[in-house]
């Protein structure tokens, strides 16, 4: 549905908007109501700023899984370290070769589990629930029997 506005211009302007009509081939009217729309739309300076919002928001949320992430492998090489050190109890000199060589042989079946692990995309972070409160209350119902695997 259209309706009738009629407005009054500078003789000059109405020129430029035939104008600029006929190098178209659009109405004067076309003309005029692109430009109105331009001027009710918002600007490019606030298209800009929104859009500018948007990936700043989105890095602040990337910012802040990373942070996350990072807080969680800390806290987990810490606990690591406190509890080895903790149980394991100091060895004699004459059973610190085989420890050494055992150390070696966990050490590289550790580094090819990783490796596995890391070839398929799987990590450490994908096992850890975004919310732990989340966590608490389903790992309080009872076991469904399975017991975890070592990787």
């Amino acid at each position: 549905m259209r309706d009738r506005l009629n407005v009054s211009l500078p003789v000059a302007m109405i020129s430029q908007i035939g104008d600029l009509a006929a190098r178209r081939k659009v109405t004067r009217s076309a003309v005029v109501e692109a430009a109105v729309a331009s001027l009710l739309s918002p600007d490019s300076a606030e298209k800009s700023e929104a859009a500018l919002t948007r990936r700043l928001d989105r890095l602040t949320r990337q910012m802040q899984r990373q942070e996350r992430d990072l807080m969680i492998a800390l806290e987990t090489h810490a606990l690591f370290i406190r509890f080895s050190l903790g149980q394991i109890p100091p060895l004699p000199a004459e059973a610190q070769a085989a420890a050494n060589a055992l150390g070696q042989e966990r050490f590289a079946r550790f580094l090819d589990t990783l490796g596995r692990r890391l070839s398929q995309g799987r990590s450490f972070r994908d096992d850890i629930p975004l919310d732990i409160p989340a966590m608490r209350q389903t790992s309080s119902a009872p076991a469904s029997g399975k017991e975890a695997s070592s990787p």
